[in-house]
């Protein structure tokens, strides 16, 4: 059975920080994919398209999730946390009411393959203290379903075949769960959804039955109780579910806030050299 979807969005050629090429899904003004705001995915084995990183930059009312399959990335805050992740691991960040940090690529490598996303902060939270962790590859586990296909647990609490597992990082803004899925040709994977919890996939290797539209973000219908996914070539894919939070996203630059006015705050804030205190 193919899964139904709502909508499918899908990635265009940008850049960010100093250049940095990537692929984008803007997703700021997608009820649909609420509580996810944006994917980025960086590939490339040329160094020139990622090698300036991204500088010291502010954020505010949001969270970011890096993950890498290839390469290395370093993270500087103000906060004085500075850690390191390589190929399987994933960085978290919680802005709040504001962070200022960097994340720049390790020199030595020959290329880089990851991906970032950002979370929606409640209302409630999105002036809370800022946070960061490391999670290395090592404790990011892999679990193989019954039917064959691969699951790399990044965040989140996830059901496979009736068992239930906690990723790393299980307590992210909004229940969100991302899971790195590799499912082979004629694969499928049923996976249970809690109920008026959104789930989506962003498809960067192959596509899954009846989605040929190349690297896109698949919102599906879940007014069931389950997703189903299947794979009529090689698939590689970002599995993301969350709480939507219902809730008006005000977005500019590196801010997210619920309002025009709250954002002209945060740069107001910035300015004045008032982030993290």
């Amino acid at each position: 059975m193919t899964q139904a979807y709502k909508k499918l969005i899908r990635a265009h050629a940008s850049s960010d920080g100093d250049g940095v090429k990537i692929q984008r899904v803007a997703l700021f003004n997608e009820a649909l994919s609420d509580p996810f705001l944006m994917i980025d995915e960086l590939r490339s084995d040329n160094p020139d398209d990622y090698i300036g990183g991204f500088p010291p930059h502010p954020h505010r009312g949001m969270e970011t999730l890096t993950y890498l399959i290839q390469g290395g990335l370093e993270h500087r805050d103000h906060m004085g946390n500075r850690g390191m992740i390589h190929s399987g691991g994933a960085q978290w960040m919680s802005a709040g009411r504001g962070v200022i940090h960097s994340e720049m690529p390790s020199l030595e490598m020959d290329g880089l393959h990851g991906f970032q996303l950002w979370i929606n902060l409640p209302a409630a939270e999105k002036m809370q203290d800022p946070a960061y962790r490391d999670v290395p590859a090592s404790d990011i586990p892999q679990v193989q379903s019954q039917s064959g296909v691969s699951l790399k647990l990044i965040a989140g609490q996830w059901t496979i075949d009736g068992e239930q597992f906690s990723a790393p990082l299980s307590r992210m803004a909004a229940d969100a769960g991302i899971a790195d899925v590799q499912i082979a040709a004629g694969q499928s994977l049923t996976l249970p959804l809690k109920a008026g919890y959104q789930a989506m996939a962003f498809m960067y290797d192959g596509n899954l039955k009846g989605l040929n539209q190349g690297k896109a973000l698949v919102v599906f219908n879940t007014e069931g109780d389950q997703i189903v996914l299947e794979a009529e070539q090689d698939c590689r894919l970002l599995l993301l579910s969350g709480r939507p939070l219902q809730e008006p996203v005000a977005h500019y630059g590196p801010f997210v806030m619920n309002t025009v006015e709250e954002i002209q705050q945060a740069i107001a804030d910035y300015n004045a050299g008032r982030f993290g205190n």
